[in-house]
C-alpha cells in the first residue's frame, strides 16, 4: 500500500470513537459527509461546464485569498514550482509591487465577502492587472459584476475549509488555459482520493483507518515537521486542527528546523514531533529524517511519521490533505467538540464589519 502511517512507541490503539452515533453527536452540522464525498466533490467540480480563462501574454500568477482559501494558493504554489511559472501567493491586504499588467491576479473568497481579500481584489483593479475571481456570491459577486471582472461562482459546501475540493478542482479547471498541469495528473489525484476515502471515511470506523490512528496519537499540540514542497500540507494540517479540532499546532520546515527550532526538545515539553514526509523526497532531506528519527528515538519521545502516497505532487498534497483534514475531524470527536462552530473568528469578523 503507498500510504502509510507509522507509529513509533504505541504498543495499542484504545479506540474511543465508537460508531457514527457518537460523531453525529458532537459533528451538530455534519462536516463528515461532506468529507466523505470530498472526492465526488473534486470530479464534478473539475469536470463542470464552467469557462476556462483565456488570458494572452502573461508572466506572472498571483494567488489572492485568506483562510481556506489562502490555502489553495499555497497548493498551487506547490504545485506550480516544478515549473517555470512565476507564482506569488498573497494573504493581507495589499498585492505585491511585482503585480504588472502581464499579471493575472486570482482571487479566490469562498465567502465572497472576506475583508482581506475584497482589498486585494481592489487592489488589483487599481494596478489595471488581469484578474479571474472565484467566490459563492458575496460583495465579490458584486464587485465583479459591477467592473465587468471575469467571475466563476463556484459551491460552497458546509464551511469555506470544506469547501477546499469544490474549489481547488473547479479552479484547476477554469485555469487550465493558463497553468502547465497535466490534465492525467488531475484525474490521477482524484482517483487516489476516492482510493484514500474507502479507508478513511465514516464507514471505516475501526482501527484500521488511518485518520483516526493519527487522531488517537494526538494528545497535545503537535509540531508539524514538513519538507520542501509539502508546506502546503502542513500549513493546512495545522489549521484544521486548530479550526476543527480546537488544538494549537506548530509548523516547522525540517531543514530550517534543524538551524534553531530543534533545539526546544533540549527541554521537557509537551508537544508532539509529527513528520509528513513525500515518498520521494529530495536524498539530503531523506538523510535529515533519519538523523531526526534517532535523535528523537534517543530521547525516547515518542513521535510519528505520515508518508504521502506516490504520484505527481497534487496526488500527494491532496490526499495527504484528506487523510489529515479528516483525522482532525475525528480528533474534535474524541475531544468532544464540535468541529464547525470557529466563534473567535466570527468574533474578529463582526468587529471588523463594524
Amino acid at each position: 500500500m503507498s500510504y502509510r502511517v507509522d507509529r513509533y512507541f504505541i504498543v495499542d490503539i484504545k479506540l474511543r470513537i465508537l460508531d457514527i452515533t457518537t460523531i453525529e453527536k458532537f459533528d451538530s452540522k455534519k462536516m463528515y459527509k461532506i468529507y466523505d464525498e470530498w472526492p465526488n466533490i473534486a470530479r464534478k467540480s473539475f469536470e463542470s461546464k464552467q469557462e476556462p480563462t483565456d488570458f494572452q501574454n502573461i508572466d506572472h500568477i498571483v494567488f489572492a485569498g485568506m483562510g481556506g482559501s489562502g490555502a489553495i494558493g499555497d497548493i498551487f504554489s506547490a504545485i506550480l514550482s516544478k515549473t517555470s511559472t512565476h507564482v506569488t501567493v498573497a494573504k493581507g491586504y495589499y498585492l505585491p509591487k511585482t503585480v504588472t499588467e502581464n499579471s493575472v491576479v486570482v482571487v479566490s473568497s469562498i465567502s465572497g465577502n472576506t475583508t482581506e481579500t475584497i482589498s486585494m481584489l481592489e487592489h488589483a483593479i487599481k494596478l489595471n492587472s488581469k484578474i479571474i475571481v472565484f467566490s459563492d456570491g458575496g460583495k465579490i459577486e458584486e464587485i465583479c459584476n459591477e467592473k465587468n471582472i471575469q467571475y466563476r461562482k463556484i459551491k460552497k459546501y458546509h464551511s469555506p475549509r470544506a469547501s477546499f475540493t469544490s474549489f481547488l478542482y473547479a479552479m484547476l479547471h477554469v485555469l487550465k488555459p493558463i497553468i502547465p498541469i497535466e490534465e492525467n495528473d488531475v484525474i490521477e489525484s482524484i482517483k487516489s482520493m476516492e482510493d484514500i476515502s474507502n479507508k478513511i471515511n465514516s464507514k471505516k470506523i475501526s482501527k484500521e483507518n488511518p485518520s483516526i490512528q493519527i487522531a488517537e496519537w494526538i494528545n497535545n499540540s503537535p509540531i508539524i515537521y514538513y519538507p520542501w514542497g509539502l508546506q502546503s500540507v502542513a500549513i493546512r494540517f495545522k489549521n484544521s486542527l486548530q479550526e476543527n479540532s480546537k488544538i494549537q499546532a506548530v509548523v516547522e520546515d525540517v531543514i530550517e528546523s534543524c538551524h534553531n527550532g530543534i533545539v526546544i526538545w533540549d527541554k521537557k515539553n509537551d508537544f508532539q514531533p509529527m513528520f509528513i514526509k513525500g515518498q520521494e523526497d529530495y536524498e539530503k532531506t531523506k538523510e535529515r529524517w533519519k538523523i531526526l528519527e534517532e535523535f528523537f528515538s534517543e530521547k525516547n519521545i515518542k513521535f510519528q511519521k505520515i508518508i504521502s502516497v506516490s504520484g505527481n505532487i497534487l496526488t500527494k498534497i491532496i490526499c495527504l490533505i484528506y487523510i489529515l483534514d479528516y483525522a482532525s475531524i475525528y480528533l474534535a470527536i474524541k475531544l468532544k467538540v464540535d468541529p464547525t462552530p470557529v466563534k473567535a473568528i466570527e468574533y474578529i469578523k463582526n468587529k471588523l464589519n463594524k
